[in-house]
C-alpha cells in the first residue's frame, strides 16, 4: 500500500491505529453495472477479463475509483483481482504481466491522491492470486492492540471461521485441502491449538468448503462453493441437512432477521479462474432461506 507515493506501509499502519478505515465495495460488480461489450474488454478472446480494463478502458476503472472515495472510502483496491503471469496466460496476456499490474496501481494511485487531504490520506491496496493451488498462506488473529499473530500456516485459501456457541471450539476450512478442521480455542488468550479434521467435505460433485456459520444448537452450516449445496453438519461432524441451492457458486452462510431465524446466503457473479462454472442470471444473488425452524448466534463485536 501506498500513501501520496510513499513505498511503505508507515502511514497506514498509523492511521489503523487512529481509526477505522474503509475499503471500497465490489469492484467486480461495479465492473458488471458497466454493461461492456467484448469490444470493450479488446476482443472476444479479451472478453470478461477485468485486468486488461486498466489499459482498455481506464476512464471506467477510474471513475470507479473515484465513486468509492466520494463515498467515503480509505482504501480502493486494483481492478486485477488475479493478476499474475499464470491466470493472464488463460487470456494469452502473460508477458503483459507487470504492464496490465503496473497500470491498475497507477490509476488507483491518482484517484487516491485526488482525495487525500493531510488530514485523511487515502491508501491504495492491490489485490493479489494465490491461483488457489499452493500452500502459501497462514491464519492469523488480530487483537484489538492490532497486533497480528500467526495461528497456522501452510494455506491454500483460508475460509469459514466460526466458532462453537461456547467458543472454545474454532472452526476453519482450508478449501482445496477438502476438509474443515476444528481447534481448541483459549479465549482468554486468542490461541488455537489441538488442530484435527471436523469433516471431510463431499467433493463428489467439484466443490470445495467455503463460508461457514454455527447455529444455535451448536451445528456448522458451509457452503460448497461450485457445488450449489449448503450442509449442516452436527457438532460431532455427521451430515444433517443438505440444501439445494438454484446456482452453484454458494460462497457462504449467515443467519440473520430480528430472531436470528432467516439463512442468507451469498454467490458469487463470476468466477476467478476460466475452468470454474457460471451460474447464469442468479449468478451473485444474495438469497433467504426462511422456516428452517433454527436460529442462529449475535455475532460478537470486534474488541468488545
Amino acid at each position: 500500500m501506498a500513501e501520496h507515493g510513499q513505498n511503505n506501509n508507515s502511514r497506514y499502519l498509523a492511521e489503523i491505529g487512529r481509526r477505522t478505515l474503509v475499503f471500497d465495495g465490489a469492484m467486480g460488480t461495479m465492473i458488471q453495472n458497466l454493461g461492456l461489450t467484448a469490444a470493450d474488454y479488446g476482443g472476444e478472446r479479451l472478453d470478461g477479463c477485468p485486468e486488461i480494463l486498466a489499459i482498455s478502458q481506464p476512464d471506467a476503472i477510474r471513475d470507479i475509483h473515484r465513486a468509492y472515495l466520494a463515498a467515503g472510502a480509505d482504501v480502493v483496491e486494483t481492478d486485477t483481482f488475479t493478476g499474475t503471469r499464470l491466470k493472464l496466460d488463460d487470456y494469452d496476456l502473460g508477458e503483459r504481466t507487470h504492464e496490465i499490474n503496473s497500470a491498475a496501481a497507477r490509476l488507483a494511485r491518482a484517484a487516491a491522491d485526488e482525495f487525500t487531504t493531510p488530514e485523511r490520506p487515502r491508501f491504495v491496496a492491490g489485490s493479489m492470486d494465490t491461483m488457489e493451488e499452493g500452500p502459501n498462506g497462514a491464519l492469523y488473529r488480530l487483537d484489538p492492540d492490532f497486533s497480528l499473530h500467526k495461528l497456522d500456516d501452510k494455506i491454500i485459501v483460508s475460509n469459514g471461521p466460526c466458532w462453537s456457541p461456547d467458543g472454545s471450539i474454532f472452526y476453519f476450512a482450508d478449501t482445496w485441502t477438502g476438509e474443515i478442521w476444528a481447534y481448541d480455542y483459549d479465549q482468554s488468550t486468542g490461541a488455537a491449538s489441538n488442530r484435527r479434521t471436523f469433516v471431510k467435505v463431499d467433493r463428489s460433485r467439484g466443490g470445495a468448503a467455503d463460508g461457514s456459520t454455527v447455529d444455535a444448537e451448536g451445528c456448522v452450516w458451509n457452503a460448497l462453493v461450485y457445488d450449489g449445496r449448503l450442509v449442516r453438519y452436527d457438532p460431532s461432524g455427521r451430515v444433517d441437512r443438505v440444501i439445494e441451492m438454484p446456482v452453484k457458486k454458494v460462497t457462504s452462510v449467515m443467519f440473520g432477521g430480528p430472531k436470528l431465524d432467516v439463512l442468507f446466503v451469498t454467490s458469487m457473479a463470476k468466477p476467478p479462474l476460466p475452468r470454474f462454472p457460471g451460474d447464469g442470471l442468479l449468478r451473485g444473488s444474495l438469497f433467504a432461506i426462511y422456516d428452517l425452524g433454527i436460529r442462529g448466534l449475535p455475532e460478537p463485536r470486534f474488541g468488545a
